[in-house]
């Protein structure tokens, strides 16, 4: 059967969405981490080896490309460089305090103190360490190296995924406009 056409929706132009997705082996770090609870519990500390993927969508620019792949994979690399191989805690969560002296970092948890090398840590300004937030983080230092990188690239989204294992990922999305 023919549908007579006045009886079909009107349509409006169709949206378009330009980005970039990086999704490289090498976008990876090992890190010790344990998470603190709603209820003030701590896991044990242990380790991940974490990969990290992000989308960048903008408005096409010169070239006709979002951005130059060739260019911003190392940004990118760059911010997960930085927490490998490092034991990673949060400077901003009520059960845990940490004092650098020296050449260490003194960790406070309860009846618990853990004292690293504090060339081996990684103090980062969040709440606890879990993948979402470590997302957040990864984002944040993302678009700082980008918006320097790239002074004209306008993101209209990022988005920043942690694995910390094969099929189990945090997603973390901050949208502009």
């Amino acid at each position: 059967m023919t549908v007579p056409p006045a009886a079909l929706p009107s349509r409006s132009a169709p949206q378009q969405r330009f980005g970039i997705r990086l999704d490289k082996q090498y976008f990876n770090f090992g890190s010790a981490h344990f998470l603190i609870f709603a209820d003030g519990a701590r896991e044990e500390l242990h380790g991940h080896n974490y990969r990290a993927t992000v989308e960048i969508d903008a408005p096409l620019g010169s070239g006709h490309l979002v951005a130059d792949f060739m260019e911003v994979k190392p940004l990118f690399k760059a911010c997960c460089d930085e927490l490998d191989h490092r034991t990673l805690l949060p400077l901003h969560n009520e059960h845990l305090r940490i004092e650098q002296l020296g050449n260490e970092v003194h960790a406070f948890y309860r009846d618990d103190r853990y004292v690293i090398p504090a060339r081996d840590c990684k103090l980062l300004p969040i709440a606890n360490t879990s993948s979402e937030l470590l997302a957040v983080w990864l984002c944040d230092q993302f678009l700082a190296r980008l918006t320097a990188h790239f002074p004209h690239l306008t993101p209209d989204r990022l988005l920043v995924t942690v694995q910390e294992t094969p099929g189990q990922s945090a997603i973390y999305e901050r949208k502009w406009g």
